[in-house]
């Protein structure tokens, strides 16, 4: 079962209760949150009334898994039309909880503790414990077990899990979870030469709730994914790398390999007076990857979303006989692709059907954090000449790895627009090029911002 469904509250604020500051943790969102009738306690979300042994076991489960948040001062489960938020005392909470924490876990380590106040006179509060797995130490002990998070409930790690735990380095990236992929390969004709101008990736990976890492994909399921992405500003970002030469899209649907675990949406653009079945000149394929369910448990299981973009609209001009003309990929054009992408990855549809296929909460889709590029020539002849200088022997460069800072937020537009930027002015360096700078103050001054 997909336990949090994406709700007004995530749609309508930049940062969830997961990584929302403390200024924007109140009273209000909070109740906004347990008054939702289908809000049950998950992988990462947990309530307790008041302090007891078993919330320091919740707190080191946790911490050996994907990390969450406990609210405590709200009860699990209520009568309809009862409130759930009923209060603690925050300081004395706290109290408890710590000296727990320093003397029940093994090494002593404790999590942020952030009081809410009622501001209603009455002295109570609801604290949010906040489990940041990136910073606790693995495995973290309780009475000489280490305990995990499963599916809205606490488990024991087995042999296998706890050496896995032991191996990890203290600092591994768990929520969210490691977002490295691999690096994408082109794809090359008979003579060894490469089918494509380019092709992007990015990705993340993501922790399988309990249900998800054993069920297979369901037919529904996936196609909500393709309309959610169909319905996203990623179709016209790609339709836009075109530069005119698009008079026909096929969008984001089933095609090629195709199993149980594993679903393959595909997107393609094909150029005005070209044959649909003989060239596609911008295409992008999303791809699902699930874990198999063989000798792996919920706990550790990980699945993967890889986004491919493959352009080939500079091999079209090129070969176009008594007609070609000299196609360079525009930094306006640009621009929008990189845009498109991120806000597509943190579209809040997008996410939910992501947080749906992996039964996880929506807050635990982390968002991409880094982009592969690989070209079939040096990334320079890609780009227009206009405006852009080669450096004296700056040597290749047929594409590279650009990594997106952590302190932004993608789903904030100005955010959003810094993260672009950067990319597209390391793109240019990379190159050996100077006048990015240049370029993308002159599209920002002329380009509207999008929301």
């Amino acid at each position: 079962m997909w336990e949090l469904g994406l709700s007004a509250e995530y749609e309508g604020m930049n940062n969830s209760l997961f990584a929302a500051s403390a200024a924007d943790l109140t009273i209000e969102r909070i109740r906004a949150l347990a008054a939702r009738p289908d809000q049950v306690e998950s992988l990462t979300l947990e309530f307790k009334r008041e302090y007891s042994k078993s919330l320091l076991t919740t707190i080191a489960a946790m911490a050996n898994t994907y990390g969450g948040l406990i609210l405590v001062g709200i009860n699990d489960k209520v009568e309809p039309g009862t409130d759930r938020v009923v209060g603690t005392d925050a300081q004395e909470t706290i109290d408890k909880v710590a000296s727990g924490c320093r003397e029940k876990f093994d090494p002593p380590w404790e999590p942020t503790f952030i009081p809410v106040p009622f501001h209603d006179g009455s002295g109570q509060s609801v604290v949010v414990i906040r489990v940041d797995a990136n910073t606790a130490p693995r495995p973290l002990l309780i009475d000489l077990k280490a305990p995990i998070r499963l599916s809205g409930q606490n488990s024991t790690a087995d042999r296998a899990r706890l050496l896995q735990l032991a191996r990890e380095e203290s600092s591994a990236g768990v929520l969210p979870m490691g977002q490295h992929v691999m690096s994408p390969n082109l794809t090359r004709d008979n003579d060894g030469g490469a089918t494509a101008d380019f092709i992007l990736r990015t990705g993340i990976n993501l922790p399988m709730g309990e249900a998800g890492a054993w069920r297979p994909l369901s037919e529904r399921t996936v196609a909500a994914f393709a309309q959610a992405l169909n319905e996203s500003a990623f179709p016209s970002a790609l339709r836009n790398l075109g530069n005119g030469t698009i008079d026909r899209t096929v969008g984001f649907r089933q095609l090629g390999h195709n199993r149980a675990r594993r679903a393959r949406l595909v997107w393609q653009a094909s150029g005005r007076h070209v044959p649909a079945e003989r060239t596609v000149l911008v295409e992008a394929v999303v791809s699902v990857d699930l874990p198999e369910p063989y000798n792996s448990t919920a706990s550790s299981a990980v699945a993967s979303i890889t986004i491919d973009i493959i352009a080939r609209v500079q091999q079209y001009a090129e070969s176009l006989g008594r007609r070609p003309w000299k196609h360079r990929y525009a930094v306006s054009d640009l621009a929008v692709l990189f845009d498109g992408l991120l806000k597509t990855a943190v579209d809040p549809k997008v996410v939910a059907e992501i947080a749906r296929i992996t039964d996880i909460d929506p807050a635990l889709v982390a968002q991409p954090r880094e982009l592969h590029l690989v070209a079939d020539r040096q990334v320079k002849e890609l780009l227009p000449s206009h405006g852009l200088e080669e450096i004296p022997e700056a040597g290749a460069s047929a594409g590279g790895v650009f990594r997106a800072n952590p302190a932004l937020d993608l789903r904030d537009v100005t955010e959003r627009q810094e993260q672009v930027d950067d990319w597209l002015r390391q793109l240019g360096l990379d190159a050996g090029l100077t006048g990015m700078e240049s370029l993308i103050e002159s599209f920002r001054a002329t380009a509207p911002m999008s929301a």
